[in-house]
């Protein structure tokens, strides 16, 4: 690469600084902003960072040497919501060694596993977001007021949609100038959700436009006055976020869907799914409880998966581990009009990285162990019981915050996965933040309680 060059085109287009980003435990973005005056500088891992005062980014304490950021400068962008600055990821290193806690770098190694066996992956993510405003009650409110004056739900109105293109059509700018090419976008049945569908790429690119795409939303809602909330369930009677994650293999050398029996390969059943796929959904079904600690990482998101909770009607959530070629009730499906695994409990808060991560370790454990998954479930599991579920082995995904991340301490994969130090630093800081809200007195309970006996 030509730096110089590539340098010379970015300060003609504009741009002033430049961002090597990578994520926090949480998956939230971090950077230095670097003058592009000194991008030679940067690329060489001139910014150092003291990652250990940063979110489920390992115990480096202050006598400790800090993490180089490496930007990997073929994903650099030019942010088209502020020209002043080109953004592009960065792994982080560690007396030049892979950091243990970047989550980067976790999701290199799956993808690498990925290619031993002859495998490139690719991905889709179905973004959900809210966008609210602040009323003068200080109440946080869908930002069209028009949302509120509905029941029981706006999803896909066409009149909503449109007294939203204040907040729509710049995300859409963006989303296009950034050749991430939409093709769909939609009210979701919140009042104030929108979701957007637009392209897969490789995973790795995916979760790098994930980051770029919750940066951009905030921005956009931002200039409105508002926020983009990636809050699993904002309110008690809210429809959930979900970012469901539509995950293939293909053949390395063809490029072909390696999930779809029309490219070869023995088909099972009617939907031309190849036996490689159900080995894939097996892997992941056998660790789904462990992968929820990190797809529904929050005490929030599991107030998401209940087929009804206190809405006014059902919540089309995931709920049960067992998976259908189209039932939306299920950790995972198997789509009837493309060809891939869709993780269905995976929800707005993750961090795209490492639940990509645990999701490709798992389904590649079924391949190469050549797991079943059982039979479909293509019933309506939300209008039946508990009782009777459990009879034909269809169970709940965890409750909790707590339950999933106990599931993934004591996974094997998940230490794999992430190594033991990352596993060990995300386990301590989950069970923290569990502890902690099961200690905190709420609004509910006083309400219920303080005046009962």
């Amino acid at each position: 690469m030509d730096v110089a060059a590539v340098k010379a085109k970015l300060a003609g287009q504009g741009v002033e600084y430049f961002f090597g980003a990578y994520v926090d435990g949480l998956g939230v973005p971090k950077s230095k902003c670097v003058p592009l005056t000194h991008l030679e500088d940067a690329l060489e891992g001139s910014e150092l960072y003291t990652v250990g005062a940063l979110e489920a980014m390992g115990p480096l304490g202050p006598n400790e040497d800090e993490c180089a950021g490496i930007p990997d400068f073929e994903t650099a962008v030019v942010l088209p919501w502020d020209r002043r600055y080109a953004l592009a990821f960065a792994d982080l290193l560690f007396k030049g060694e892979p950091y243990s806690h970047c989550s980067r770098t976790v999701l290199r190694r799956q993808i690498a596993a990925a290619a031993d066996m002859g495998f490139k992956v690719n991905m889709g993510v179905e973004p959900e977001v809210y966008v609210l405003r602040r009323s003068d009650d200080g109440e946080w409110r869908p930002f069209v007021a028009e949302d509120e004056f509905n029941l029981p739900t706006r999803g896909y109105d066409i009149e909503t949609t449109m007294l939203a293109d204040s907040f729509l059509s710049p995300m859409l700018g963006h989303m296009k100038e950034l050749g991430w090419d939409v093709y769909s976008f939609d009210h979701e049945g919140g009042d104030g959700q929108y979701e957007f569908d637009f392209d897969y790429c490789d995973m790795l690119g995916m979760c790098d436009r994930m980051v770029l795409f919750r940066l951009m939303s905030k921005h956009v809602a931002r200039e409105l006055g508002c926020i983009a909330t990636y809050m699993p369930k904002p309110w008690s009677s809210a429809f959930g976020s979900g970012a469901h994650m539509n995950v293939s293999l293909a053949d390395a050398e063809t490029g072909r869907n390696a999930f779809d029996a029309d490219n070869g390969g023995d088909a099972r059943g009617e939907h031309g799914y190849t036996e490689l796929a159900y080995h894939f959904t097996a892997g992941v079904l056998k660790h789904a409880e462990a992968i929820m600690a990190a797809a529904c990482p929050t005490v929030n998101s599991y107030k998401r998966l209940n087929p009804r909770g206190l809405m006014n009607e059902m919540s089309w959530a995931p709920v049960y581990r067992a998976y259908g070629h189209n039932n939306r009730t299920l950790a995972l499906r198997l789509p009837v009009n493309r060809k891939c695994v869709e993780l269905r409990i995976a929800d707005s808060a993750t961090n795209f990285y490492l639940s990509s991560a645990l999701m490709l370790a798992a389904g590649l454990e079924g391949i190469r162990d050549k797991l079943e998954p059982g039979d479909p479930v293509e019933l309506d599991t939300y209008s039946m019981e508990e009782s009777e579920l459990s009879e034909r082995g269809i169970h709940r995904l965890p409750r909790t915050l707590g339950h999933s991340v106990d599931a993934f301490a004591a996974s094997d994969l998940a230490r794999d996965t992430f190594g033991a130090e990352f596993h060990d630093s995300f386990v301590k800081y989950k069970r923290a933040e569990w502890e902690e809200f099961c200690l905190v007195v709420g609004e509910w309970e006083k309400e219920r309680y303080m005046h009962l006996w």
